[in-house]
């Protein structure tokens, strides 16, 4: 029963229009809305995704950027309708689930190698 309740609330919180995928190390450019008073406008929040977290209706993402010399992360709800669009700019190859060490890292250490896309013909 309870069951039941549960499935019916992921499958109405669900985002409609799939966004583009994206893995771990990728660097992505998230477009936000924001209301200011009675205007809403998109502002762009880029980043590399440093984690994937929950499943369903509950999954979120972090993203990590520096912002004037300071580390600034910030959790994004997959299926919230705030989020306009995601587009990847850049995969980096990671052999990590979560790239919470980046974290202690600045500068060139914090790159992620570029994945090596093949060539289908």
């Amino acid at each position: 029963m309870i069951a039941k309740a549960l499935s019916t609330i992921h499958k109405e919180n669900i985002r409609k229009d799939p966004l583009t995928p994206f893995t771990i190390g990728d660097t992505i450019k998230v477009h936000v809305k924001i209301r200011e008073g009675g205007k809403e406008r998109i502002q762009a929040y880029a980043g590399t995704v440093i984690a994937l977290d929950g499943g369903g209706a509950t999954e979120t993402f972090t993203v990590r950027r520096i912002a004037h010399g300071v580390g600034v992360e910030r959790v994004f709800p997959m299926h919230s309708p705030n989020v306009a669009k995601i587009e990847v700019e850049s995969s980096g190859r990671s052999r990590r689930a979560k790239l919470y060490y980046l974290r202690r890292r600045v500068g060139k250490s914090a790159r992620l190698r570029e994945k090596i896309k093949s060539s289908e013909a």
